[in-house]
């Protein structure tokens, strides 16, 4: 098992993906690391290149999503002196840095789809050039990429490549949400608890309610969620910490259906109310896929890659 407070648990989701790690770690396949936000993806990245042999060289993170369409070429290849307007000096990019050892590349689906295409020859060939250099420069390091999105429909909207998606998810990890592991919530609290204390010298702890609340919640920020409502509330107690819904409903309703109508309420997470319309519709057609379809405004195809997804 994989020793970290930050996303480990008890429950089977949590062996599996310890499982998943301690399988890709020692190869240098491409991983691909797909979950919602807040639920640790780089923690798993980090996790897999400590188990790698390349575990005492560099591991660089860089987020797809903040980088300037602009600057990415730069930011990842580096840029020669005078080469743009305010390029004052030679400059190494991320690749370079990344160089012997580990590159994570996160919410690697947001990337302009013009820097997938020098990826992706970067990838083949192992072989690049700085912005406004001519010296072809090798590099070897091994990818790690992660996004919030399903990359399959990222490639379906056309805004990421194919190619580029089966170079990267050559071993691909999902990472999941912690409402599909409330099992996990009370230990995890109580990791996070204990940090706090050793850190701190105290001996907090939580109130006899507060674990229950917990459990009881969505979740929809995942891990970070959660620890920051730990944080909080241990900044602010004396000795016991008591932690108290943020909204007027901490436990969000299930999706029901009377009559004909689905009612969804207000806090229930996209994912459960994708479930709850097609579940819905799957059974007022008595299961037949090509009529669900058909009322979803979706392809047969679609549906079938969603209800996998689902379950």
């Amino acid at each position: 098992m994989i020793s970290s407070s930050k996303f480990l648990g008890r429950s089977p989701a949590a062996f599996e993906l310890a499982r998943s790690i301690v399988k890709a770690a020692p190869t240098e396949a491409g991983v691909l690391i797909v979950g919602e936000s807040g639920t640790g993806k780089e923690v798993v990245a980090r996790a897999v290149h400590d188990r790698s042999t390349r575990r005492d060289l560099p591991f660089v993170a860089v987020n797809c999503g903040a980088i300037s369409p602009s600057l990415a070429e730069s930011e990842l290849f580096g840029h020669e002196k005078g080469s743009f307007t305010g390029a004052s000096a030679t400059t190494i990019g991320c690749f370079e840095r990344a160089h012997t050892g580990t590159l994570f590349l996160d919410e690697i689906t947001e990337m302009p789809l013009t820097m997938q295409v020098q990826l992706l020859r970067v990838l083949e060939s192992g072989q690049y050039h700085r912005v406004g250099g001519s010296e072809l420069r090798s590099v070897n390091v091994r990818i790690i990429a992660a996004t919030n999105r399903d990359p399959k429909e990222s490639v379906l909207a056309g805004t990421f490549r194919s190619d580029l998606l089966y170079r990267l998810a050559v071993f691909p990890i999902r990472v999941p949400p912690l409402r599909e592991r409330k099992s996990d919530i009370a230990y995890l609290s109580q990791r996070f608890l204990d940090e706090l204390n050793q850190q701190e010298k105290t001996s907090k702890v939580f109130s006899a309610e507060t674990l229950q609340r917990l459990e009881d919640y969505n979740w929809p920020g995942n891990i970070r969620e959660l620890k920051n409502n730990i944080t909080r509330a241990f900044i602010l107690a004396e000795q016991t910490i008591d932690i108290t819904p943020a909204t007027s409903s901490f436990r969000a309703a299930a999706p029901m259906l009377k009559q004909g109508y689905l009612k969804i309420p207000l806090g229930t997470s996209l994912l459960n109310a994708q479930r709850a319309i097609i579940q819905a519709t799957l059974d007022h057609y008595s299961g037949d896929k090509r009529r669900t379809a058909l009322a979803l405004g979706i392809s047969a195809k679609t549906l079938y890659n969603r209800l996998e997804r689902l379950e």
